[in-house]
């Protein structure tokens, strides 16, 4: 009886071991080793994933390598260094762990469960100077709340990232270099690719964004022959590498690297990298650095050449700018209000030469006041960053892929009361005002450039400088499910927002006009001004 028993209890011990295991959703395999991530509010998220190995020591100024595996599990519970940098456009409100060569890692942000999710790529602003992915307002978690696996991934920035020499040309296997910073990118789409399963994301189903410098990226990897076979959708705020910002060729790109470095007292490549990534920081200052090129491997001609062939990646576009990226107009001093015609046709003339009339009259700028008025501030904009990103947009409607154009008006409110003295920087972050400053004229209020970030990732609640009011959140409602909805479907529409057509076979593009009361406009003026900026360029 007693041999019965044990015999019935060892066969529940072992149907018992032989049951289902439960698994930790939050611990991965992935190339290089596994991670584990942590809980928050909800989601899963994984900070400072390594994607490439750090590009330090004979590494500087190379393409990004496979990652180093590591031993053990590597919590990823805070996120890794931030790229290389000066406080160039004031802070930007970084949470990385410090600043270092080493900054290539991504952060994911993904929903509690599911498998087969969409995955969002989202790539920083800054100029290619400057930025992380550390940055909250481009923090993933409202979009994994909504069923979209959100990324952020650093890339290697301003002298790190974009210095082309021809010695770096011949000790690569690719025979290319400078255009490092965007070959991280390329990196971190493939690293996505080959790993997002364990995380639930479909790696056919990868949609690239990003604004300024990273809408202008988003562009040049649509054009790559390296990373335009695997993304399924492109999203571009505010640029694009289009005509008049043209790519330039290798060669001269190396030329400039190497006047650059012969002008700081460097005879070669070796005894750059035999110094500190602090002193070359301190000895180079981000806007020397080279333009992405031509180089035969990252890009095998223009992206507007291979926008020309249809060469691009076949994937459905949402891309748009601000209402006010620019206004020229704040140059002029109080005192010359009576003269700002002729001024502004001196300024435009250095770009247009004889053909600056043309342009303001396609503009309807003919007065003084009108200087002052909006057209103004169109011409402004399309000269910083909107018209590249309007030429975008038409090369590709051509594709037959779907391409949705918006343009973003909503102003940020006024400032908290803890931000006084402060003023907004270019790229989104905040500055002392400068007391010496000029006064300037300003008479207009508008979305200027990178101020729809917050609202496109669903982030206001991360930014406390601006006394954020309904209207804004519902805004970021209206912007956030767009853009949830062009990643799960590649169609911004859906059931409780305003109907969106595409721009393809219009005769004048149908515009989403984002804002309080969000609505579709065309503007035929403001289409045959671009026209004619696109014959005078």
């Amino acid at each position: 009886m007693k041999n019965i028993f044990a015999i019935a209890a060892a066969s529940l011990m072992l149907v018992a071991c032989s049951g289902p295991k439960e698994t930790n959703p939050l611990l991965v395999t992935v190339d290089g080793g596994q991670l584990e991530g942590i809980n928050k509010d909800g989601i899963r998220v994984w900070m400072g994933v390594p994607f490439a190995a750090a590009p330090v020591g004979d590494l500087r100024w190379c393409e990004p390598q496979p990652v180093e595996p590591w031993d053990g599990v590597r919590l990823c519970d805070h996120f890794g260094p931030d790229p290389m940098q000066p406080d160039i456009f004031g802070d930007m409100n970084f949470l990385g762990d410090g600043r270092s060569e080493d900054c290539l890692y991504l952060n994911i942000w993904a929903p509690a469960e599911g498998n087969d999710l969409p995955v969002l790529i989202y790539f920083n602003g800054g100029g290619l100077m400057a930025g992380s992915g550390s940055e909250p307002r481009y923090a993933g978690d409202s979009l994994a709340h909504h069923g979209v696996i959100s990324i952020t991934a650093n890339y290697r920035e301003g002298i790190f990232g974009f210095l082309a020499h021809p010695e770096l040309t011949a000790q690569s296997a690719n025979h290319t270099s400078g255009n490092y910073g965007i070959l991280d990118q390329v990196a971190a789409i493939q690293w996505v690719k080959d790993n997002i399963k364990a995380f639930g994301g479909n790696p056919d189903k990868i949609t690239i964004a990003g604004e300024s410098a990273g809408s202008f990226s988003v562009s040049v990897l649509m054009a790559s022959p390296l990373s335009r076979h695997n993304i399924a959708g492109a999203i571009g705020s505010s640029g694009a590498q289009m005509k008049p910002r043209l790519a330039s060729n290798l060669a001269i790109e190396e030329e400039k690297g190497k006047k650059l470095i012969e002008s700081k007292g460097f005879d070669n490549i070796a005894q750059l990298r035999a110094i500190p990534a602090d002193s070359i920081q301190t000895l180079f200052f981000p806007r020397e650095m080279s333009s992405v090129c031509v180089d035969g491997y990252l890009l095998d001609k223009s992206v507007d050449e291979v926008f020309a062939a249809n060469e691009q990646a076949q994937v459905p576009l949402l891309a748009g700018w601000n209402s006010m990226e620019g206004n020229m107009a704040q140059g002029i001093a109080p005192k010359d209000r009576n003269k700002a015609l002729s001024i502004m046709k001196a300024s435009l003339g250095r770009t247009f030469g004889n053909n600056t009339d043309r342009v303001l009259d396609a503009f309807q700028i003919k007065t003084n006041d009108d200087v002052f008025g909006w057209n103004m501030v169109e011409l402004s904009g399309a000269l910083f960053t909107a018209f590249p990103t309007w030429k975008w947009c038409e090369m590709h409607k051509v594709s037959g892929q779907p391409v949705y154009r918006y343009k973003y008006n909503r102003a940020r409110p006024e400032m908290t009361a803890a931000f006084a003295g402060k003023e907004a920087g270019l790229a989104g972050g905040v500055k002392d005002k400068d007391p010496n400053a000029a006064e300037k004229i300003e008479t207009l209020k508008g979305a200027v450039h990178s101020a729809d970030i917050e609202y496109a990732m669903g982030n206001l609640r991360t930014n406390l400088v601006y006394d954020w009011q309904p209207e804004d959140f519902a805004v970021e409602q209206t912007f956030m499910h767009f853009y949830i909805n062009f990643v799960k479907t590649g169609n911004p529409n859906g059931e409780g927002l305003p109907e969106w057509p595409v721009i393809n076979g219009a005769e004048v593009a149908p515009v989403m006009q984002i804002d309080a009361v969000s609505e579709v406009k065309a503007d035929a003026q403001l289409e045959k001004a671009y026209q004619t900026l696109d014959e005078v360029f």
